[in-house]
């Protein structure tokens, strides 16, 4: 494992050291409302040629180009069961029947807003995305389940700052490609992704290349902002034996009880009631997490959502995946609640002031057990126990962005031990 970081990292320091020939093609698979679909962003005058099972497909342009996107966005259904799909003569990852390993990354965009909160995206030191997206991509996952923020870029690189000089900035077609798909192309064609909206895939910060690009929903120009949508309904996965409902919080109120937000949320969370097995929730923003404290009181909840979540989630619900807060994280909690799992901490920089979470009580809910790890990028992987038909054992491991292990945990549907 030692060598073969050391050659990732080697090979993707070279990368970003050298002047990269730009790509015009990115190849995917998706999960979408009701099945999976192959996507594609091309600056060529037509979406790629497509064959499932051998057989002439064609893919639909999802969006055409235009302001500050000169690409087109492509889309291909896959009915269940296909063995084969291929864009432009090249094979895109499909999902396995039953996914045993997954990938769960988060906020891995590059920090630029304001002339104070610049990150060095220049520097793969101090924005590794791409690094982890290569030795993350070694791991060969079933799955990888993005908890959203992927565009980061907001506004300009400040005068005489080299470690951004030269990037792109704002909702443009070159911000999401530095931002995301270039860095991300290791992972795009390993696996199937579950694409979860952030707060900075909102429709005034990076939503009009969410829309165009990676939305699960359909793509509208005529609608909202150049296509960008408002929250939509939740959408399942099925895992094999584990089905994962898919939320958009991106707008839920940190601070205070929106009860309109929460009176939309709350028949979504309950939507578990009715699915046999276990649930995982994945959507971006925490409910019972804490980032940092403020004279003794932790701070980082979502107080929509603990308010909407209150009662309504049943109890075959384990795990809820979330980013959000740059930090790896996971918690249980003194109630009988679902599992807290953090994963922010893929690229932007670092939530520095977490404190050891055991004991703390946030928003009315005790922590009990649980580990953070502050201040380290990195991903977490997800391993089914194989023994386990239920679907409830899982081993989760922390990686920082060398592959290294940070923490390592077991869970067993509400029970957790990091030892």
């Amino acid at each position: 494992m030692l060598k073969r970081s050391a050659q990732l990292f080697a090979l993707s320091a070279a990368l970003v050291a050298t002047s990269v020939q730009a790509r015009d093609l990115y190849r995917w698979v998706q999960y979408v409302p009701g099945g999976i679909e192959a996507r594609a962003v091309t600056d060529s005058p037509a979406c790629p040629a497509a064959n499932i099972d051998g057989q002439s497909a064609n893919m639909v342009e999802r969006s055409a180009p235009g302001a500050n996107y000169p690409v087109r966005g492509c889309s291909l259904p896959v009915p269940k069961g296909a063995k084969l799909v291929t864009l432009d003569g090249v094979p895109v990852a499909l999902p396995k029947e039953r996914a045993n390993r997954i990938l769960v990354v988060g906020d891995t965009g590059c920090r630029m807003k304001g002339t104070d909160r610049a990150q060095a995206c220049n520097d793969i030191s101090e924005w590794p995305f791409r690094l982890g997206a290569a030795m993350s991509s070694d791991f060969k996952p079933d799955l990888v389940i993005h908890v959203g923020d992927m565009h980061y870029r907001e506004t300009a690189c400040p005068v005489g700052d080299k470690g951004c000089a030269g990037s792109p900035f704002g909702d443009t077609w070159g911000v999401w490609k530095e931002d995301f798909f270039d860095p991300a192309e290791p992972l795009l064609n390993t696996a199937p992704w579950v694409m979860v909206r952030g707060n900075h895939e909102e429709c005034g910060r990076g939503g009009i290349g969410w829309a165009r690009t990676l939305d699960p929903y359909g793509y509208d120009p005529q609608s909202g902002r150049d296509g960008c949508l408002g929250v939509k309904q939740p959408y399942q996965v099925d895992l094999g034996g584990v089905t994962v409902i898919v939320m958009d919080v991106s707008t839920a109120d940190d601070q205070k009880v929106n009860e309109a937000q929460a009176a939309l949320f709350r028949p979504q969370f309950e939507m578990a009631k009715t699915i046999q097995g276990p649930v995982w929730f994945t959507f971006h923003r925490p409910i019972w997490a804490m980032e940092t404290t403020v004279n003794g009181k932790p701070i980082g909840d979502n107080k929509t959502l603990a308010a909407a979540a209150k009662g309504a989630l049943s109890p075959n619900v384990q795990a809820l995946l979330s980013g959000h807060i740059h930090v790896f994280e996971v918690l249980k909690y003194e109630n009988d609640l679902p599992l807290q799992i953090i994963s922010g901490n893929g690229g932007d920089e670092l939530s520095m002031d977490v404190v050891p979470p055991v004991g703390l009580e946030v928003n009315g809910e005790k922590i009990m057990a649980g580990v953070a790890k502050p201040g380290i990028f990195g991903f977490a992987m997800m391993e089914r126990d194989g023994a386990d038909a239920s679907g409830s054992k899982w081993a989760l491991t922390a990686h920082d962005r060398r592959g290294q292990i940070i923490a390592r945990c077991q869970l067993d549907h509400r029970q957790l031990s990091c030892p």
